[in-house]
């Protein structure tokens, strides 16, 4: 067997904050067909990396799928001097994906039994409320309930508004600070979603890298105070490792990392200097499948728990949970709703994840099937099959 072309699909998601999903195609001469995604945050990002995808055809067509980990590091090896974060590993993890994918439809098998085999029969998940909901008491009320109803036992939510005259907290970072009256409504709100969601849910923040050191430091002990928070989520930019250690060496809260580090090799550092509790690579773009597992091993000799950021498409969310299917170090996999029947037109089965857990179906691969109507449907023009 033997691969034929690389495809990068980029499609229309309608209501959803992505705008778009990002899917990766492997084809190969025998008919077999292999899907990973890559779904960045921006569009602008997609279509630069879906320009790299339609490159690697020159790369990787002619080699054989099976040989997953020598396709990973001939792809990756290619950008050393370009540099092999970013747009490198994120490539490399849509294609990883892809593969395994095929790998398993060939072997009749799911991708967890090639991983060593289950370890667990369903997946854990935690999920966000709407954040646009939570800016009114009667709303949030309603949102924070449906979610402890559909059976789901953590939440993920950010609660600091965005800086004056900036409409997203991806753009906040310049100087790092809050304000007091962004303060006082973070910890409002955080505070009223612990007395509706009640003791027991698990309530986690995420501060999407936004604040510097002292700020961070604030936040975090004030959230602390006001909803018994329990974890912190990229409390500074990912760039400086001694910025996050100042701030976990003045903090109680658990620090979770990692959507933004790529490869092993950017966790070590983490390990090594007992920076984080938990650790939150994304299947997309740290390494794909392989790297995950990799990751995984490795934070488990240090006793750290995995709970992979994935919250874009199916594939994304799929390809993590297979993983963690084989992970004894296992916290949650993230994902955007509580209701994931958002993925059910790009998809034939819908996903099952009744009882705020993942069920995935003993099928070969990844266990999907894509819609290919909907997928050519809604393709961005010069991005499909």
């Amino acid at each position: 067997m033997k691969i034929t072309k690389l495809v990068p699909w980029l499609v229309k998601t309608g209501g959803s904050g992505w705008g778009e999903y990002f899917f990766v195609e492997v084809r190969t001469d025998e008919g077999v067909t292999g899907w990973g995604e890559i779904t960045t945050t921006t569009l602008t990002a997609n279509r630069a990396v879906a320009g790299i995808i339609r490159q690697l055809n020159d790369l990787l067509v002619g080699e054989d799928p099976a040989r997953i980990e020598h396709i990973w590091n001939k792809t990756f090896r290619s950008f050393t001097y370009m540099g092999t974060r970013g747009a490198t590993s994120h490539v490399v993890s849509g294609i990883d994906i892809a593969l395994w994918d095929i790998r398993g439809k060939v072997l009749g098998l799911p991708i967890y039994d090639l991983l060593g085999g289950k370890i667990r029969d369903d997946i854990l998940l935690y999920t966000h409320p709407l954040r646009r909901l939570l800016d009114n008491d009667e709303t949030l009320v309603q949102e924070i309930r449906a979610i402890v109803d559909s059976g789901h036992t953590a939440l993920k939510f950010d609660p600091f508004p965005p800086a004056p005259g900036r409409s997203r907290h991806f753009d906040d970072y310049l100087e790092g600070g809050m304000s007091r009256e962004g303060e006082k409504q973070a910890a409002k709100m955080a505070a009223r979603v612990r007395e509706v969601a009640g003791p027991d849910i698990e309530i986690l923040i995420d501060a999407h890298g936004r604040f510097n050191v002292p700020t961070a430091i604030r936040m975090c002990r004030r959230l602390e105070d006001a909803a018994q928070i329990d974890w912190f989520e990229e409390p500074v930019p990912p760039e400086s490792y001694n910025a996050l250690q100042q701030v976990r060496e003045k903090v109680n809260c658990a620090i979770t990392v990692g959507e933004r580090l790529h490869t092993r090799w950017e966790f070590i550092p983490i390990l090594e200097k007992k920076l984080a509790d938990y650790l939150m690579p994304d299947v997309t773009w740290t390494g794909g499948i392989s790297e995950l597992k990799k990751i995984s091993t490795l934070a488990e000799a240090y006793y750290l728990p995995i709970s992979p950021h994935d919250a874009s498409g199916p594939i994304n969310v799929v390809a993590g949970a297979h993983v963690m299917m084989t992970v004894p170090n296992f916290y949650r996999v993230e994902t955007s709703r509580y209701d994931l029947s958002k993925y059910n037109d790009f998809i034939t089965t819908p996903l099952d994840n009744k009882g705020g857990s993942l069920h995935l179906p003993a099928l070969p691969g990844l266990g999907l099937e894509m819609n290919m109507d909907y997928l050519r449907a809604n393709a961005v023009e010069g991005y499909s099959g």
